[in-house]
């Protein structure tokens, strides 16, 4: 899965299990921080990546990446989520506690961490 999709993801899950409103997402693999604008409510999803200058919105469980021109599934069940990445055709899953994100990534074998 491209990096910025992976970060979308998490900025959604993030702000929409722990339901803290935050602008940003923060990349440990990257060391980075990473702005998001959040217009969504409890039934949508309306997000703006200011790092791709794109939205992703749509009702979960399926979400529209206008930057990569394709959907992604997305389910959350309590503290945890799993879907489908359209784009790169694979799976992720992972976990939110607190600001903390879990996500590991099939398509790249390999666990990323998020905070919001």
């Amino acid at each position: 899965m491209k990096p910025h999709t992976r970060r979308a993801i998490a900025y959604i899950v993030g702000n929409k299990i722990s339901q803290i409103s935050s602008s940003h997402v923060y990349d440990y693999s990257t060391s980075k921080h990473y702005s998001f604008s959040n217009g969504s409510s409890q039934d949508s999803i309306s997000v703006y990546d200011y790092s791709e200058s794109c939205h992703v919105s749509g009702s979960l469980p399926s979400v529209y990446h206008y930057g990569n021109g394709k959907h992604i599934s997305i389910q959350i069940n309590d503290q945890n989520f799993n879907g489908y990445d359209y784009d790169e055709s694979c799976h992720f899953s992972g976990s939110v506690s607190g600001n903390s994100i879990h996500l590991y990534d099939y398509g790249e074998s390999s666990h990323f961490n998020y905070s919001i």
